[in-house]
């Protein structure tokens, strides 16, 4: 990486670039603000050779449109897609998306809600388990979320009309889209086609451990796409190049981000928030109750008059989530001949070493029961400043808490518990101050108040 062709005064405008790319792997005209696309074409030239050489990734920038083609060394089912709503993409949501790009790519330059959902409704009774019925509002919603998801992307602007209205009632209500066919096209562009695969294995990038130039990329990937990595999940010539200043400095100098080293691993620090999809710690019940959450894991993990099992866990990738993948792929839409020319019967390359020697790392262990118990304790104690829909579903707000703390890495579930990961002792001298309304603030009349609101919160 050339840095020298950088001006000093002119690199946090770079980095603040890279950041975004990487962030959103697509920026348009209005994704995912209107002054990030200026800024990627400022720099496209050193974006295009640094992103190249440090992670092995593609930038394509037209006038419209900047798109990053990454290279995925695992699969991660962490950072879902959501609705404008922040609703969890389902498979169902998927699917409508998917075949909404496809009918979107054969459209001329406008299309109504109601003919995009016919296109769709067609292409998915092609497809075995999978239908849309306008008639359904379950359908109507989920194939208006995947809209939406687009929209927000500028693959489609409203012209005329309400989304909202045709998913309340299709017979009244309809809407008109702009299609931008750059946007469009660039959204899904897979290095293989899917017709080619008999597996998602051949998405992943190609076992290619005897490159040196090919593991350090794979080890600075890991670095922007993870929120840590840890050492044991690493090969040990992987690990050795972890431990490397320049390879850490190279992607602190790309992404402006600050390293963070511990014996465990090595985290990059995001202050700016523009490369995190979470921001952590944060606002909201399930971020304050996830901190409350750490402070009382920490403590129990360093009470040493009670101690806390240890467990053995690896933290390289199970492949249950490819295995469930692959399961799903219609083999009648496989075009065998070239399937066979590309696709292997080749394991997914391993993360970390098979060395008989090397003894099994062990893990703090928390069961199920000591984390229900703590969550409602703390439920009981702070739960009048909890937003509404949690205060009365203890259960729904576990299960929450619990998925953010493990995308975070700071824990790892197992079946009957969780393993306490290195990283949340990041968090374990944190301070959590509690704020609550005073009576006089619950009960204020209008004549008494000024405009402003009171807000309760962790």
């Amino acid at each position: 990486m050339k840095r020298q062709r950088i001006d000093a005064l002119a690199l946090d405008s770079y980095q603040r670039a890279a950041r975004v790319m990487l962030a959103n792997h697509l920026v348009t005209r209005v994704y995912p603000d209107r002054i990030a696309l200026p800024l990627i074409r400022r720099w496209a030239t050193e974006l295009r050779e640094d992103l190249a050489e440090l992670f092995g990734y593609r930038l394509e920038v037209t006038e419209t449109t900047a798109r990053l083609y990454p290279v995925h060394d695992r699969l991660d089912d962490a950072r879902p897609a959501r609705s404008v709503n922040d609703r969890v993409f389902d498979r169902r949501r998927y699917a409508y998306l998917s075949l909404a790009l496809a009918a979107l790519g054969r459209a001329g330059d406008q299309i109504t809600l109601s003919e995009l959902a016919e296109h769709v409704a067609d292409y998915a009774s092609r497809i075995e388990g999978l239908d849309l019925s306008t008639e359904r509002a379950a359908d109507r919603d989920a194939f208006v979320d995947a809209i939406g998801w687009l929209g927000a992307r500028g693959a489609l602007t409203l012209a005329d009309g309400d989304a909202g209205g045709w998913a309340s009632d299709p017979e009244a209500g309809e809407a008109l889209y702009d299609i931008d066919r750059p946007v469009v096209f660039a959204l899904f562009r897979p290095p293989r086609a899917l017709q080619h695969l008999h597996s998602v294995r051949g998405l992943l990038a190609e076992d290619t451990d005897q490159a040196s130039a090919d593991q350090a990329r794979r080890v600075r990937r890991a670095l922007v796409e993870r929120p840590v990595v840890y050492l044991d999940e690493l090969s040990a010539a992987e690990g050795a190049l972890l431990g490397q200043d320049r390879l850490v400095g190279e992607v602190e100098y790309c992404t402006g981000l600050r390293a963070e080293r511990r014996a465990e691993g090595v985290a990059l620090i995001d202050s700016s928030g523009r490369l995190s999809d979470t921001r952590f710690p944060g606002t909201g019940t399930l971020a304050q109750v996830a901190l409350l959450l750490i402070g009382e894991i920490a403590d129990a993990v360093l009470d040493i008059d009670n101690p806390i099992p240890q467990r053995p866990g690896a933290l390289a990738p199970d492949h249950t989530l490819l295995e469930h993948l692959d399961a799903s792929i219609p083999t009648a839409g496989v075009f065998a001949p070239l399937a066979e020319d590309i696709d292997t019967d080749t394991p997914a390359p391993d993360f970390t070493d098979d060395s008989a020697d090397a003894e099994p790392v062990s893990y703090p262990f928390l069961d199920d029961a000591w984390v229900r118990t703590t969550v409602t304790a703390l439920t009981d104690r702070y739960g009048a400043t909890f937003a509404a829909q949690w205060q009365a579903d203890v259960g729904g707000l576990t299960t929450e808490v619990l998925a953010l703390l493990t995308k975070l890495r700071l824990i790892r579930p197992v079946e009957d518990g969780v393993l306490v990961l290195p990283a949340l002792a990041r968090y374990r001298g944190a301070v959590v101050t509690v704020r609550v309304r005073k009576t006089e603030e619950l009960f204020v009349t209008a004549a008494d108040t000024d405009g402003s609101t009171g807000e309760a919160g962790v």
